[in-house]
């Protein structure tokens, strides 16, 4: 079996990480920035709104974001635009890109609770069934969710029972390697099909995501599984696979490259690539705080404040966790 469609099943397959709802906490799924704060979807409301301001998106495109899996994110942006600007929620359209039924059900159930009949949320099970004409698109960590191949001096991996062997031959990973310099590491699958279809879906979009990586490749292997809550290198001699196999998640860090020639060749540009921390402070995020400064008691400010400071403070993950952005006109 190709690495690639073992990590696919790992994830996505009927039993898969992905396929069932996962609480965050404890006992649960790992906390991303959208868990740390409401402030991480304010940011990117007021950018939302600052797109319309400046006559990029329409006052009825649509806002989508892609791999919602709680919902929480778009849900804080959509609360963040009835706070700034409240009569885009009667114009702007809403709509989240998941597969999988059962999280579909749990996000129509989350944003009832939320916001009542107030909000008409859509639902797609591919980009490839929405269809617009003008669009902002968003996503957090969803290009180290592709499923990759694993690549060493030559030879590609594939997978008996849970062993990894490096002696496949497949010349479209291998020509991926050379071009982004790598002699071991992971290739991403499906980059390529994913900005085909997003550039398909909509005539003039911007698509803003968020991911662990760097624009060139790493020298090694980055892929780890995340398991209660602990980070386990993939090649750790201790690593029980068929253990982990479906009941954790398992990922890598992102060559934005990669990402960045992707969209190129579907003719979207790219805009940029930073680090979150200056994306989110650029986009607004302290203004946001001066707002609630403003209007909220000091108890409340500081603990935002504090949120927030985990979302911009300048650490090593800090630096390694980037926005990428893309538009299409």
């Amino acid at each position: 079996m190709k690495f690639s469609d073992y990590m696919s099943e790992w994830l996505y397959g009927k039993n898969g990480y992905y396929a069932t709802y996962k609480n965050i906490g404890k006992s649960g799924d790992f906390y991303t920035a959208v868990s740390t704060s409401k402030f991480f979807g304010g940011t990117i409301a007021k950018h939302i709104i600052s797109l319309v301001d400046e006559g990029f998106l329409d006052e009825d495109g649509v806002v989508c974001e892609i791999g919602a899996h709680h919902g929480y994110f778009l849900a804080d942006v959509i609360e963040f635009i009835y706070t700034l600007r409240p009569k885009l929620l009667g114009t702007l359209k809403f709509a989240i890109v998941e597969r999988f039924e059962s999280l579909q059900e749990f996000q129509k159930k989350y944003f009832f609770e939320s916001f009542g009949d107030v909000i008409k949320l859509t639902h797609y099970k591919s980009l490839s069934e929405l269809k617009c004409k003008n669009a902002f698109f968003i996503a957090n960590e969803i290009f180290d969710a592709f499923p990759c191949e694993l690549y060493y001096k030559g030879k590609s991996a594939r997978v008996d029972g849970h062993e990894i062997v490096f002696d496949a031959d497949d010349e479209w990973v291998e020509q991926k390697a050379k071009k982004y310099h790598k002699d071991r590491g992971e290739i991403a699958v499906g980059y390529e099909e994913f900005a085909l279809e997003m550039a398909a879906s909509c005539k003039k979009f911007e698509f803003m995501s968020f991911d662990y990586g760097e624009m060139q490749a790493r020298p090694d292997f980055s892929l780890r599984v995340y398991a209660k809550h602990e980070v386990i290198p993939f090649f750790d001699e201790n690593i029980k696979r068929d253990e982990l196999f479906a009941k954790s998640d398992i990922t890598y860090d992102v060559t934005f490259a990669h990402v960045r020639d992707a969209f190129l060749e579907a003719g979207v540009e790219f805009i940029e690539l930073k680090a979150q921390m200056a994306a989110l402070v650029n986009m607004g995020i302290l203004e946001l705080l001066e707002i609630l400064r403003e209007k909220a008691d000091e108890k409340i400010y500081k603990q935002e404040l504090e949120k927030v400071k985990i979302l911009i403070m300048p650490n090593f993950l800090g630096e390694r966790f980037k926005m990428v952005r893309f538009r299409k006109a």
